[in-house]
């Protein structure tokens, strides 16, 4: 029997309105469409956490900035023998108007960072915990 690890991560549902379209902003992590998000550090707040997270994964040379809560998402995996079970807290989040200069954090696996048209992006996450997020998201706009 695997050991139980609790583990708390915090990321960022970044978007901007585009010609009256929302959008959406994913990263392209291992092959699979994903939200920037990662794990909470030693003394460190959920809303700094999840700043620095998204701009880490992004490449931003600034912080983006939060605008509401979106509440959480839970999920296990087993890893190296241990189920991780993972309580990630969201935030809406924006940057400055026009800003499309990211670079992937590539150690990370991160290949790609793009702007996505939100119905688009609900389709194409991997995961269904990210396409009830985003949906959840909706209802705020």
């Amino acid at each position: 029997m695997s050991e139980l690890v609790q583990m708390k991560a915090a990321g960022g549902l970044v978007f901007r309105k585009e010609n009256k379209d929302t959008q959406v902003l994913l990263i392209y992590r291992n092959g699979i469409w994903d939200l920037p998000k990662g794990k909470l550090e030693e003394n460190e707040s959920i809303p700094a956490c999840a700043i620095r997270e998204v701009a880490e994964e992004t490449g931003l040379p600034f912080e983006p900035s939060i605008k509401a809560n979106l509440g959480t998402t839970v999920h296990s995996y087993i890893q190296d023998d241990l189920k991780i079970e993972k309580e990630t807290y969201w935030f809406v989040m924006t940057l400055p108007d026009g800003f499309v200069d990211f670079k992937p954090q590539q150690g990370e696996g991160i290949s790609k960072v793009d702007w996505v048209e939100i119905d688009r992006a609900g389709e194409i996450v991997g995961f269904q915990n990210l396409k009830d997020l985003i949906k959840r998201f909706r209802v705020h706009l």
